[in-house]
């Protein structure tokens, strides 16, 4: 676990000083404060994603495990987002696209159709109809 800890802190470092020369200071300095604006306004709005997951989760859209995945990616995303630095920035950013992809592909499912639940409960039913070719029934 240390060994990931220092690996992370060596990639925020190199890649940090690697756009600071590219962009320059107020550069970092100004995606260091849009970036935790963002990650502060996610985590403000955490209820509300968390609502649109427990309702694809209800609708059968999603399951238990891809619920805890949205919700704990999307809040792992909004800390990474606030904490300073490009890497973790661009961590952030890619877990917060995994939780909108899902929702949408979700939400897409639910409306196309693909997506139901059968009040009845009748998954297994076949409809059949039988048709006699017998000639002798006048």
């Amino acid at each position: 676990m240390m060994y990931i800890f220092f690996a992370y802190l060596f990639l925020e470092v190199m890649v940090s000083v690697q756009v600071a020369g590219l962009i320059g200071g107020f550069g970092v300095f100004a995606e260091i404060m849009f970036s935790g604006f963002v990650g502060i306004m996610l985590l403000l709005n955490v209820k509300t994603t968390m609502m649109q997951s427990l309702k694809a989760m209800s609708n059968n859209c999603i399951t238990m495990k891809e619920f805890q995945e949205l919700n704990i990616f999307s809040l792992l995303g909004a800390i990474f987002l606030i904490l300073p630095g490009i890497f973790s920035d661009a961590i952030g950013v890619l877990m917060q696209f995994s939780v909108f992809t899902a929702l949408i592909v979700s939400n897409l499912n639910k409306k196309s159709g693909d997506c139901h639940v059968n009040p009845q409960g009748e998954d297994n039913v076949i409809d059949v109809e039988i048709v006699s070719n017998d000639s002798k029934l006048k």
